[in-house]
């Protein structure tokens, strides 16, 4: 087996699509940053949308966003690559056009809005996944998909803390965000489609994934909705916890999320690299066991009630995080690693539908849990884990399958 052992900047670069898809993706995400984290308070702020529709016409947009996963699949199955990247981004220009044009009270618009930003958000991690993976090979490509999700997390950041410096401008300061995001988008979508990356499938080696057809994934499918839960532990679950029962400062939170970001853009190559000594199965099925331990130690911390849980919270929340970048190292380099080059767009699309999916719910999910108590919420999310850890963990390739059915057929020849 393949492993990575050094971690060279160069070579990063260069099997993440080269300098100028870099900047693209940093630019991108710096302006996913500035609106983002504030879309609801447009809607609220700007618009004087009630919070129950905003978050309403938010929740459809992402919902229907998936809807074109099977189209970009097939886009990608013909060979487009930085073509796609850069219409998930285009298409998210549309969405700011559409959100500043906006007239204050029409949830309508808002909607259509949010609509194409959510076409755009669930397009671009399939279309990124399978540039990287023309690009790069081996362990080479897992490295490479962590550090253009650092690199992303970092532009989230920034992004994020520079528009909660200018909100005190009121509406003015987040039309005027609205406006730099659609700017940056633009941008880096030429930035990205002058990449000119473009994949020939069938001429293709298959050298991580079978050459026969498309993987079914059914658990690791169905695992992955129960794993991407822990993305929104830190935004959702812990601030919920930490503020309706341990009654504890909304600073926890604060300083909780930006410890999350601080990790996985310092460790998520370095982790993926050092767990690139083991399988990508194997690696996936124990990114599950820590997150469920993390649960379980949430659990543990909020018991102590109010004074210590809130440290203690904290203090489980980097297994939490630690747990989230072995998952995020893992599960699409295992798609990548598992699917054909001539289907390895269908196999994204049905990993980001998942994906996608799960993040929809999970909010739901979690408050219901959260509200019948701590040993429902965390008792719940650990079982589901270790359930969908061990699905994992037990589900054979078919790539290995359909190898060791020829070797049986040549053996009986």
């Amino acid at each position: 087996m393949a492993t990575t052992t050094k971690i060279r900047p160069r070579a990063l670069v260069r099997a993440s699509g080269g300098p100028r898809y870099a900047v693209a993706l940093a630019v991108d995400a710096l302006g996913t940053g500035l609106l983002r984290p504030f879309l609801l308070l447009y809607g609220v702020m700007v618009l004087r949308l009630s919070a129950p529709a905003t978050g309403i016409a938010m929740t459809v947009g992402v919902v229907v966003g998936l809807v074109c996963m099977p189209a970009v699949g097939r886009w990608l199955d013909r060979g487009a690559r930085s073509t796609v990247v850069a219409a998930s981004m285009l298409v998210r220009v549309l969405g700011v056009a559409l959100l500043l044009a906006t007239p204050a009270g029409n949830v309508w618009l808002f909607a259509t809005a949010a609509l194409f930003l959510g076409i755009g958000n669930q397009a671009w991690p399939a279309a990124h996944a399978a540039l990287v993976a023309t690009v790069a090979h081996g362990r080479e490509r897992d490295a490479a998909l962590a550090a253009g999700r650092a690199l992303r997390n970092a532009g989230l950041g920034a992004g994020a803390l520079l528009a909660t410096a200018c909100l005190a401008g009121g509406t003015t300061a987040l039309q005027a965000l609205a406006a730099v995001t659609g700017l940056a988008y633009l941008a880096a979508a030429a930035l990205a489609w002058s990449v000119h990356l473009h994949a020939h499938p069938a001429a293709t080696p298959a050298t991580d994934g079978a050459g026969g057809p498309a993987p079914r994934m059914r658990a690791l499918l169905a695992a992955n909705v129960v794993y991407v839960f822990c993305l929104n532990v830190p935004e959702i679950a812990l601030p919920l916890v930490l503020v309706t029962q341990l009654h504890a400062s909304p600073v926890w939170s604060a300083i909780i999320f930006v410890a999350n970001t601080v990790l996985v853009v310092t460790l998520q190559v370095p982790v993926t690299v050092l767990m690139s000594r083991f399988s990508r199965r194997t690696v996936l099925a124990l990114a599950g066991v820590v997150l469920a331990a993390s649960y379980l130690g949430f659990l543990a911390a909020t018991s102590l009630g109010h004074g210590w849980g809130a440290p203690a919270v904290a203090t489980v929340s980097v297994v939490c995080t630690i747990g989230e970048i072995i998952y995020a190292g893992s599960a699409t380099a295992l798609v990548t690693a598992l699917a054909p080059a001539h289907l390895l767009g269908r196999a994204l699309a049905r990993f980001q539908l998942s994906t996608g999916f799960g993040l929809a719910v999970s909010p739901s999910v979690i408050t219901a849990l959260a509200s019948h108590g701590s040993s429902a919420l965390w008792g719940s999310l650990a079982a589901a884990t270790l359930l969908s850890a061990s699905a994992v963990a037990t589900e054979k390739d078919q790539g290995t399958r359909l190898s060791g059915c020829c070797r049986r057929a040549r053996a009986g020849s």
